[in-house]
């Protein structure tokens, strides 16, 4: 199965939920384990929410979705700065700092996830994950 969604947000709060919902939504077209249902809607909710708190005033946040058989590509892609260069990894901040756990969050769940290039001026994170856990292997 294939399925190609293309999504203009406005950046605000309400569009990380719209994210969620769509992509949920789409997941039960699709044979994906529900730990890859789950894994996937956090894994949205993340970088929209990212995208929406640091991108740049007054521009949409954009977001790819692509389900090809067993795999689901996620692209979320605003206006703004690449955080630290571009680098993902899985640790965590001091326990006493307030917020910073979203990129960590999203490089431990994901399969792979990176910052890759966009159109001029955007940052673009992509993340792919497998549906089904054979699969992942």
């Amino acid at each position: 199965m294939r399925i190609r969604v293309t999504l203009s947000l406005p950046r605000e709060p309400s569009s990380v939920t719209r994210a969620r919902q769509v992509l949920v939504t789409l997941l039960g077209l699709t044979d994906a384990t529900e730990d890859a249902r789950g894994h996937l809607a956090l894994l949205i909710t993340e970088a929209t929410a990212n995208a929406v708190v640091h991108g740049a005033a007054h521009d949409a946040v954009d977001i790819s979705i692509r389900i090809d058989d067993e795999v689901c590509l996620l692209e979320v892609g605003n206006r703004g700065s690449t955080p630290d260069g571009g680098v993902l990894t899985a640790g965590l901040p001091d326990p006493l700092t307030v917020g910073g756990r979203g990129l960590p969050l999203i490089a431990a769940l994901a399969d792979t996830v990176a910052f890759v290039p966009g159109p001029s001026d955007q940052v673009l994170i992509r993340i792919t994950k497998h549906l089904i856990a054979a699969a992942a292997g």
